[in-house]
């Protein structure tokens, strides 16, 4: 069935390893700006084929408390963002994959 409680930060690294990724974690910093406020509700929608899977792992890398993400975010833009370390891999992260839920 799988790990729905701060999963492993493996298909992230996946996305890292690949010859295009282009670097989203911009969108991290201002996750991180909005915690603990009253717009920490977001919803990130983007069209069809246009990375929604690729920034839930994203987060998921980041954001997941029993992972140890330093390494994979070095060199990318969150690295550099005043909030980098105050948050990463802070909070316990549930991941529900809907498509599995929906096709059974």
């Amino acid at each position: 069935m799988g790990i729905f409680l701060n999963p492993s930060n493996s298909k992230f690294q996946e996305a890292l390893n690949s010859e295009i990724h282009v670097d989203k974690s911009g969108m991290l910093a201002y996750i991180n700006s909005v915690i603990r406020t009253e717009q920490k509700y977001l919803c990130i929608s983007r069209p069809r084929r246009f990375g929604k899977s690729m920034a839930a792992n994203m987060m998921i890398s980041y954001y997941a408390a029993g992972n140890d993400s330093r390494e994979l975010f070095a060199g990318l833009e969150i690295s550099g963002d005043a909030s980098f370390e105050e948050h990463l891999n802070k909070y316990n992260v549930i991941f529900l994959n809907m498509q599995n839920f929906l096709s059974k």
